[in-house]
């Protein structure tokens, strides 16, 4: 284009631009529109700049709601729910060293009342001190209560309590269709062969008195060179019992325990799955905005350059008044 001065209807010269094809546009001194659009263009690239490098240092696309509501909304949620989560998995860490701290006692348990067995067995040999077995007994016996008394893990004891107690353990955080949420539990009520002892040492495995011998429990019976071969052979019934007992009990507990590991092991999964998938709601894909960043770099430079360009055009002006 050219600059040419073209005779005007009214007094003096109206400043024109003859473009190659010969068509004629007035240049204002007033108004830029060449200046404003190269700067509306500015704008636009500066906003895009910053939406741009703020997904690069935050490796998001999503920050908040006013970058996507729908996604923002969701992901709050998501991680609101991966919070709770995460406190599940705290509380089956918790709920597994309290089932195994009681599995602990009834396999320290069986160990113990297998070794009194052994003593029992011996006394029904002719000509055996019963007395001394009987010492024997007793600390095999305290030993026992010991055991109990001792198994307790944050204050909770699942093996000496009262018999109707509800023992449970936190299981999952779930949230239905309708939004609602829950927490689960894995629990069960105590029987009196789900526990060694109650809180008053008379019931329970070891508390209860012998079907056989029917004067004593395991924990309190004692023998004496009157005993006879009947009341000893009672006695090992009676052992026999509380071992199987013990045993059910071990394997409750040992189910127990699998299915706390099994569902922590899930709610792990669970959590990174969640994580992945708010990821791929709210993260910046890297790549391409370090591509778009470069691109909206350049493209900065020539609106600059543009507005420059447009911003000088009227200086041209004052030329046509020079000497």
């Amino acid at each position: 284009m050219k600059l040419v001065a073209v005779p005007g209807k009214r007094s003096g010269m109206s400043l024109l631009f003859q473009s190659a094809k010969g068509a004629n546009k007035m240049t204002s001194v007033l108004t830029n529109n060449s200046a404003m659009a190269a700067l509306q263009t500015l704008r636009n690239v500066n906003s895009n700049l910053a939406k741009t490098q703020n997904a690069v240092s935050s490796g998001e696309r999503v920050g908040k709601a006013a970058d996507n509501a729908a996604y923002w909304s969701i992901a709050t949620t998501m991680r609101s729910d991966n919070a709770a989560l995460s406190a599940v998995s705290d509380a089956l860490g918790m709920g597994a060293a309290k089932v195994d701290t009681a599995y602990t006692a009834v396999q320290s348990s069986i160990d113990v009342v297998t070794e009194i067995k052994a003593k029992l067995v011996a006394a029904t040999e002719e000509g055996v001190d019963k007395t001394k077995i009987q010492d024997e007994i007793t600390q095999l016996q305290a030993q026992l209560k010991s055991v109990a008394a001792s198994a307790s893990f944050n204050g909770q004891n699942w093996v000496q309590n009262s018999v109707g107690a509800t023992m449970s353990v936190v299981s999952s955080f779930v949230r239905d269709s309708s939004g609602g949420v829950s927490v689960t539990t894995t629990s069960y009520i105590t029987t009196a062969n789900d526990l060694l002892f109650d809180t008053a040492g008379t019931n329970g495995i070891l508390g209860t008195n012998g079907a056989k011998f029917t004067t004593a429990s395991m924990s309190s019976f004692s023998i004496s060179s009157t005993s006879t071969k009947g009341d000893i052979d009672n006695l090992i019934s009676d052992t026999e019992t509380a071992l199987k007992k013990m045993t059910a009990l071990g394997s409750k507990l040992g189910s127990m325990s699998t299915r706390i590991d099994l569902q922590s092991e899930f709610v792990s999964k669970l959590t990174d799955s969640i994580k992945s998938g708010v990821g791929r709601l709210v993260d910046a894909d890297m790549e391409a905005e370090s591509s778009k960043l470069t691109a909206l770099q350049t493209q900065q430079q020539l609106a600059v350059q543009s507005l420059s360009i447009a911003n000088s055009a009227s200086q041209n002006i004052l030329s046509l008044f020079r000497n």
